[in-house]
C-alpha cells in the first residue's frame, strides 16, 4: 500500500551506499528516505510526515526529533512499533523489518549505511538457515541471532561511539602539541589556539555528555528497553515468513488490527492475556547487555575527554603562575626604581642649591676651591648611593622584595 504523500520508487539498489535518483513531487514535507529492509535490499523512497507516521505508527512528535530543521540532542526512543534514533549523524527509524534513514546522502553517513547494509545481509543469512532460531536453543548450538531491530541499534550505536571516539582521539592529538607550546612560550597565537582546543572540547564532552545519559536512562528502565523489542511483540503466527524473514508491513498492520480480536470471549471483554501485560514480561536481557558494551564503550570517551581537560585546567593554572611571577617581578622592578628615583632626588636637591646664582668660596677658581667642589660631589654620591641601599634592605627585610 502506497500512501498518497508517498513518491514514486525510482531504482532499488543491490548494496548500500550507490547513488540513487529521486523524482521530486510538488508536496510539502516531503523528504527522501533510504528503505533498508530485512533481506538487505535498500532503495530510496518520497515520503510525507504523515505517510511515515501511518508506517511506523510514530506520533507527529516524534518525528520532529529527525527534524534536520530542528536543533534535539541524542535521543533513543522506544515506541509501540518503531525505535526513533537521533545520534549524532544518525538519524533513522527502526521497525521490526526495515530501517528508514533520512539523510543517507550525507557524506558522513555514508560509511554508515554501507555498514548496516552488510550487517543486514549477514542477519538475513543467518536467520534464513537457522529459521526457527529461538534464543536458548542458539545458545546451546553456540550462536546467538539477534532480532533485527538489535542488529540496526548496535549498527546506529556503533556509529555514534564510534565518530564521538575519533574526534575525542583527534583533540587529544591536537590539544598536547598546542598546551606545550604554550608553557614554552607565551604568545597571542598560542593562547588562541588553545581557546579553539577548548571549545572544542565542551562542544564534544557535551555530547558524549548527552549519548551517555541516554544509554544510562535506557538500562535504568527495563520498560524502555522492553519497548524497544520490537520482534518479541509481533505474535507467532505472522512474526516468520517461509525462510526465516521476518513479517512485512501488511502483516504488522494486520496484527495490530487482530490483536483487538485476540482474547475477547462472548460478552466482548479481554482476557487476562493482554498485549501490554505480554510486553512487559519481555526478557530485556540481549538488550542490556548490547547497551551496556556501548554504555562503556561511550564512558571511557567521556573518561579520555575528562582527562584532557585535567591537562588543560592544569595548563591553564601553571600559565596563570608563569604571569602571577612575572607580575610579581615587575612590581618589584617598580618598587626598586622608584626607591631609586626617591635617593637620587635628594641629589638633585644638593644640586639644585649649589645651581642658584649665589656667591660662595665653593665657586672660587683655585685648588683649595676644586678640592672643595669635588668632595661635595663625591660625598652626595656616596650618600645617595648609601641611601637607596638602606631603603633596599629594608624593603628586603620587611618581604616587598625577594
Amino acid at each position: 500500500m502506497r500512501s498518497s504523500e508517498e513518491a514514486e520508487v525510482i531504482r532499488p539498489g543491490a548494496g548500500a551506499g550507490v547513488g540513487v535518483g529521486i523524482r521530486k513531487k510538488g508536496v510539502t514535507g516531503v523528504r527522501a528516505w533510504l528503505l533498508l529492509d530485512s533481506t538487505g535490499d535498500t532503495h530510496v523512497i518520497q515520503a510525507g510526515k504523515h505517510a511515515i507516521m501511518r508506517r511506523t505508527g510514530l506520533p507527529a512528535r516524534d518525528l520532529r526529533i529527525l527534524d534536520p530543521l530542528l536543533s534535539y540532542p541524542s535521543t533513543v526512543l522506544g515506541r509501540e512499533r518503531a525505535i526513533v534514533i537521533n545520534l549524532e549523524h544518525i538519524k533513522a527509524i527502526i521497525t521490526a523489518n526495515e530501517v528508514l534513514l533520512l539523510n543517507s546522502r550525507d557524506p558522513s553517513v555514508t560509511p554508515f549505511v554501507d555498514e548496516l547494509h552488510s550487517r543486514i545481509v549477514r542477519h538475513h543469512s543467518h536467520a534464513s538457515k537457522t529459521p526457527n532460531h529461538d534464543s536458548k536453543d542458539d545458545q546451546e548450538d553456540g550462536m546467538k541471532i539477534l532480532p533485527f531491530e538489535f542488529v540496526a541499534l548496535e549498527a546506529c550505536l556503533e556509529a555514534a561511539c564510534g565518530v564521538l571516539d575519533n574526534e575525542a582521539k583527534t583533540l587529544e592529538q591536537e590539544a598536547h602539541p598546542a598546551l606545550d607550546k604554550l608553557t614554552s612560550k607565551i604568545s597571542t597565537l598560542n593562547l588562541e589556539r588553545v581557546r579553539q582546543i577548548k571549545s572544542r572540547l565542551v562542544a564534544i564532552t557535551g555530547r558524549v555528555q548527552k549519548v551517555r545519559d541516554e544509554l544510562e536512562h535506557l538500562l535504568d528502565d527495563d520498560e524502555d528497553m522492553a519497548e524497544m523489542s520490537l520482534t518479541d511483540k509481533i505474535p507467532p503466527e505472522i512474526s516468520l515468513e517461509a525462510g526465516g524473514a521476518t513479517a512485512t508491513y501488511e502483516d504488522h498492520q494486520n496484527a495490530d488490527n487482530s490483536r483487538d480480536l485476540i482474547g475477547r470471549g462472548s460478552h466482548g471483554t479481554r482476557t487476562s492475556t493482554t498485549y501490554s501485560n505480554v510486553t512487559k514480561q519481555l526478557d530485556v536481557g540481549e538488550l542490556e547487555m548490547l547497551l551496556e558494551a556501548y554504555f562503556v564503550q561511550i564512558d571511557g570517551t567521556l573518561n579520555k575527554l575528562s582527562t584532557l581537560r585535567e591537562y588543560v585546567d592544569d595548563t591553564e593554572d601553571y600559565i596563570n603562575i608563569m604571569l602571577d611571577d612575572k607580575q610579581n617581578h615587575l612590581l618589584q622592578m617598580g618598587v626598586m626604581l622608584t626607591t631609586a628615583t626617591l635617593v637620587v632626588s635628594a641629589f638633585v636637591v644638593v644640586a639644585g642649591i649649589f645651581g642658584m646664582n649665589i656667591h660662595i668660596e665653593l665657586f672660587d677658581q683655585n685648588v683649595a676651591g676644586m678640592r672643595e667642589f669635588l668632595w661635595t660631589i663625591g660625598g652626595s654620591t656616596a650618600g645617595t648611593i648609601f641611601l637607596y641601599v638602606v631603603a633596599i634592605a629594608w624593603c628586603k627585610h620587611k618581604r616587598l622584595l625577594e
